[in-house]
């Protein structure tokens, strides 16, 4: 059977999908016609206005993920916190795992003279300002 011919339906078959594979050879080569230098920047521009837009949906839609978890994370808590039986273990819960994660500010934690110090000592490469000579 290797070396009779395939039967009229299949040499068919055959004939029409290598057909099919050259008109769409034929198309793709049409579509890839390189383009003037304006056209190529202008779809250069739009191609990165496309990567912004859906670099900024990402980041929505994780801000929005981010909010929707510590929402729920907070109404469990508050949940845990008044199913407690007894006050003193609701006002224990709550002291040691509140509902909403408070952010604070962190200021600047040394004074002008303490950053002056800090600074000079980054300064000082050749260490001379903390080596202890005997």
């Amino acid at each position: 059977m290797a070396y009779q011919e395939p039967p009229k339906e299949v040499m068919d078959a055959q004939a029409i999908s290598k057909k099919r594979l050259l008109e769409r050879k034929q198309k793709l080569n049409t579509k890839n016609i390189p383009l003037n230098e304006k056209e190529a920047e202008e779809k250069e521009k739009h191609a990165k206005l496309i990567g912004q837009l859906k670099a900024a949906e990402a980041r929505n839609r994780l801000r929005v993920m981010r909010l929707r978890y510590q929402a729920n994370r907070a109404q469990e808590i508050s949940h845990l916190i008044a199913c407690q039986p007894v006050a003193l273990k609701a006002v224990r819960l709550q002291a040691l795992v509140p509902p909403h994660a408070e952010i604070k500010e962190k200021g600047d934690l040394l004074d002008k003279f303490s950053r002056q110090r800090v600074e000079a000592l980054l300064k000082d490469v050749h260490g001379l300002l903390t080596n202890r000579v005997n």
